[in-house]
């Protein structure tokens, strides 16, 4: 049985483009074009982000900024937002703060170490956002509970995560579900511990329905695995592998961003503090 690693990975690039912000900013865009729950999240922060900026100042959590992509979109997107950004690794805090050193001096963003099991804050935020963090997260309830005392009322709760049908994908070969404290959630389950945090749901989608999950598997999934057998010499057969087929997934994930899926292997969930 073979087993995907995506965190061992994902780390190389980023020890590679760390020290550099146009190495960086290419990482940022590959992730952005590669994963498709980034292209589900950045249409729903920007719909949501647009409303809130309108009104002047607003902030913003993100638990679990990981290499800060979505702080990158954010700034870039909203004049008026300060950034809160937290997640428990150090050396992706570390790295954090020495790209977006600019934005920290202007007061746009502060990056803290903290543990979301623990977390509580004095600031009152507009909205939270938790990408692909709870599912690592044994008693992920009390998370939900710790960033929702810290919502004001009638703020947004975005999130996402793999879906139970992503236990499917598993099977008995390749998975990645190795590296989470369950396989996924379902939107009952989600509707369920939403609600327990005084969260309202305004919409729970599956992502990566028929299409997003083909183009997951071509792009993502079988380059991983070489990633895994042949560390980064698989760049170059992969060199010569996107080109055939990265145009047709990019118009897959385009289809799943605008198909309403009864299944998916990625959910998202948007919610109002009540």
């Amino acid at each position: 049985m073979s087993r995907i690693a995506y965190d061992p990975v994902k780390d190389k690039f980023a020890g590679i483009v760390k020290n550099s912000k146009t190495l960086r900013r290419i990482f940022y865009f590959l992730l952005d074009i590669f994963f498709l729950r980034s292209w589900h999240i950045r249409r729903i922060l920007k719909e949501a982000g647009d409303k809130l900026d309108k009104k002047g100042e607003w902030k913003l959590l993100d638990a679990g900024c990981g290499f800060g992509q979505y702080d990158r979109f954010i700034l870039q997107k909203f004049q008026h937002v300060k950034v809160y950004a937290i997640d428990i690794k150090e050396d992706y805090l570390e790295d954090n703060r020495r790209y977006f050193k600019d934005d920290i001096e202007s007061g746009r963003i502060s990056f803290y170490n903290a543990n979301l099991l623990e977390f509580s804050s004095d600031t009152v935020f507009d909205m939270i956002i938790c990408i692909d963090v709870l599912e690592h997260i044994e008693k992920d309830h009390k998370v939900m509970k710790n960033l929702s005392k810290c919502l004001r009322a009638g703020g947004l709760f975005l999130m996402h995560s793999p879906s139970h049908f992503s236990e499917e994908d598993a099977g008995d070969e390749d998975s990645f579900v190795d590296e989470h404290a369950r396989p996924g959630y379902s939107k009952t389950e989600i509707d369920k511990k939403l609600m327990e945090a005084e969260l309202l749901p305004r919409k729970i989608h599956y992502t990566y329905g028929k299409w997003g999950h083909r183009a997951w598997v071509l792009t993502v999934k079988w380059p991983m695995i070489w990633f895994n057998k042949i560390s980064l010499f698989a760049v170059i057969p992969l060199m010569a592998y996107y080109p055939i087929v990265l145009p047709i997934c990019l118009i897959m994930n385009f289809t799943d961003l605008y198909t309403k899926n009864m299944k998916g292997n990625g959910i998202y969930a948007l919610a109002k503090k009540i």
